[in-house]
């Protein structure tokens, strides 16, 4: 049995995204996937993103200072404002967000129109 993988690294995503922080293994509904764990680095909120290896080009291990560095210059940032404001739901609702639900929905008209479908 091999250890886990662990590592301070850039990870290149198909796409031309790319990520940096503690990368480690991550098992999840019985799939595999990679778990980037980027700090907190100035004003910009940590973040922790899970990625199933097809969507990955490339790793590049790297020491932790030199990976804060990087994280720190791509920046990556948790979930907007636009994104939490189209998932305000009342406390005790545990829907979603139906499927063919107007994804554009900027005005009022259109949060309320999608808010009718809860």
């Amino acid at each position: 049995m091999s250890k886990p993988f662990e590592a301070w690294a850039l990870v290149e995503l198909f796409g031309h995204n790319r990520i940096a922080g503690l990368v480690t293994e991550a098992e999840l509904a019985g799939g595999k996937f990679i778990r980037i764990d980027v700090p907190q680095i100035g004003d910009t909120q940590a973040v922790t993103r899970l990625y199933g290896p097809g969507a990955i080009y490339g790793i590049t291990p790297l020491t932790q200072e030199t990976a804060m560095a990087v994280a720190g210059e791509l920046k990556v940032a948790p979930m907007s404002a636009w994104d939490v404001r189209r998932l305000a739901l009342p406390a005790q609702t545990h829907s979603h967000i139906p499927l063919g639900a107007d994804e554009d929905a900027d005005s009022e008209d259109d949060e309320e129109e999608v808010s009718a479908h809860f």
